[in-house]
């Protein structure tokens, strides 16, 4: 059997029933300022309720676009598909409960992986084995 999720002593049912105010006492400063001085933007706040209904009714709802990358992500959040702008394109995710706390622009990268490829054009493959004649 699976063990049960739970978040600073909290399971995910009694955090959904939090207000928000409840919830940012129980996540790091920094989240918990930013929750407090900010609070939850009203059009993200309506997105959710409109998707969480869809999703609880059976539907897969499109994912919420936002170019909000600072939005501290909140326990009604948890199952549904977020589109965040990464400056180029907005990057789809889906929130689970680990991510609580966090902000949206953290799982949105806005750099790509550095990879090396292979030698140029010009260059020989030999030239990598030089060895020198005595």
């Amino acid at each position: 059997m699976a063990k049960e999720f739970t978040f600073k002593g909290k399971t995910i049912q009694e955090l959904q029933a939090m207000s928000i105010n409840d919830f940012a006492k129980l996540i790091p400063s920094r989240a918990r300022r930013t929750l407090e001085r900010n609070g939850m933007d009203k059009t993200v706040l309506e997105k959710i309720g409109k998707a969480r209904k869809s999703a609880d009714a059976g539907k897969y709802p499109k994912p919420i676009r936002t170019h909000l990358r600072d939005q501290v992500i909140i326990p009604s959040m948890i199952g549904l598909n977020f589109a965040v702008y990464n400056g180029k394109e907005f990057s789809v995710f889906e929130i689970k409960q680990g991510m609580l706390g966090h902000c949206l622009g953290e799982f949105s990268f806005t750099r790509k992986r550095l990879t090396h490829g292979k030698a140029g054009i010009g260059a020989t493959r030999s030239s990598t084995a030089i060895t020198a004649r005595g």
